[in-house]
């Protein structure tokens, strides 16, 4: 009877001595090394800030079009007798080349009569002379003393033939006038747009004979904004001048899967705000565009649509810095000298494709983020890695 409780005692015991060895080994075992995890810096490329003079630069768009573009129209009545080749849709002509000859019989004929009607008048005027000649010697042969009186000495009559012979002069300048007029020239040289007529057809003063444009040079109207004004240092109403010539102007566009680029000037601005728009426009003037100022012999077309870059024509000390330093618009990260993070916002003079001009913000010297950067903190730690900022 007294075993029975230690053989149910036994696998108690038993149990709890293992344990308790197990708590025992535990325990001696020696306790690992516990190491501190080191933060691992972002690396972050950055590129130092630089003060210098620039000139600022402006891009906008607009079409090419011509300076003077108009309809020829003849000033006298006529038939047409000829018709030059030049004056053919696309073709191109000289200053003072005749395009169109009107039938000039009768204003041959018109200027032969004006030449008589001249000679007769100088006749007359000789003879009116002769008179008043005669008439004052044979005055004086009676009263030598006596000064005559203008009707005397037929003064009357010699004006009269004085104010005859202008008279038929200026019928024979207005004849001549006329018979030039059959000759159809421009002053300029220019393309031609169209041509409405043809050989043979009657036409009277005022008929559109076709549109035509001169070539001596084209304008772009390029819309800005205030803030482009301002770094252009444009103001309203501008007019370029020897004195102030205006800023340049590249023009570029893609033709024929190259791109050209044309060299001009801005010559005015508007003077006035467009209503609609709220934008100032610009003019802009390419010389001698299908010449001269052409780009690799191809011409800066009327109707072309260009890209404008301008430049201001003063330069203005500001900080420069890539690009790519640029966020969002007004944001550039900038690594202080304790190798943290810090996210300004900036003044934007403006931008081009390689770099930003900024008025505030930033300082010379300070790094500047190029690189992207996923999870931007302000105050955070980063390794940077410099780069020399492009100038």
């Amino acid at each position: 009877m007294n075993k029975k409780p230690l053989k149910v005692m036994a696998p108690v015991l038993v149990l709890a001595a293992a344990f308790g060895a197990v708590q025992w080994m535990s325990a001696a075992k020696p306790q690992p090394e516990k190491k501190e995890e080191e933060q691992r810096l972002v690396s972050l490329v950055t590129s130092q800030a630089r003060a210098q003079p620039v000139q600022l630069q402006v891009t906008t768009q607009g079409e090419v079009r011509a300076h003077t573009a108009i309809h020829l129209t003849p000033q006298i009545s006529g038939r047409i007798t000829a018709i030059s080749d030049r004056f053919a849709e696309g073709a191109g002509f000289e200053a003072g080349e005749t395009l169109i000859q009107l039938d000039d019989a009768d204003f041959q004929l018109d200027v032969a009569r004006a030449k008589a009607r001249v000679a007769q008048a100088e006749v007359l005027l000789l003879q009116a002379n002769a008179a008043a000649d005669i008439k004052r010697q044979q005055w004086l042969g009676l009263n030598p003393n006596k000064e005559p009186t203008p009707l005397q000495v037929n003064k009357p009559q010699v004006l009269e033939a004085e104010a005859n012979l202008r008279a038929a002069k200026a019928e024979l300048a207005d004849a001549e006038l006329n018979l030039a007029r059959t000759q159809i020239r421009l002053p300029y040289r220019g393309r031609v747009v169209s041509r409405e007529v043809g050989v043979g057809q009657y036409v009277t003063a005022g008929t559109s004979l076709g549109r035509i444009f001169a070539t001596d040079r084209v304008e772009v109207r390029l819309p800005l904004t205030d803030s482009q004004l301002l770094e252009l240092d444009l103001p309203l109403g501008f007019v370029a001048s020897k004195q102030s010539p205006g800023p340049a102007v590249t023009l570029s566009a893609l033709v024929g899967n190259h791109e050209q680029q044309w060299q001009g000037r801005i010559v005015r601005t508007q003077a006035s705000i467009d209503p609609q728009t709220r934008l100032i426009y610009a003019v802009a003037e390419v010389q001698d565009p299908y010449g001269k100022g052409a780009s690799d012999g191809v011409p800066l077309a009327v109707g072309l649509f260009v890209t404008a870059r301008a430049e201001s024509a003063a330069q203005r000390n500001a900080i420069v810095v890539p690009r790519e330093a640029l966020r969002s618009a007004d944001k550039v990260y900038v690594v202080d000298d304790e190798d943290r993070l810090d996210i300004r916002t900036v003044e934007v003079l403006s931008t081009a494709d390689n770099r930003v001009v900024l008025a505030s913000g930033v300082t010379d010297g300070e790094r500047v983020v190029t690189s992207t950067i996923a999870n931007p903190v302000h105050g955070m730690h980063v390794q940077p890695i410099t780069h020399l900022a492009r100038r």
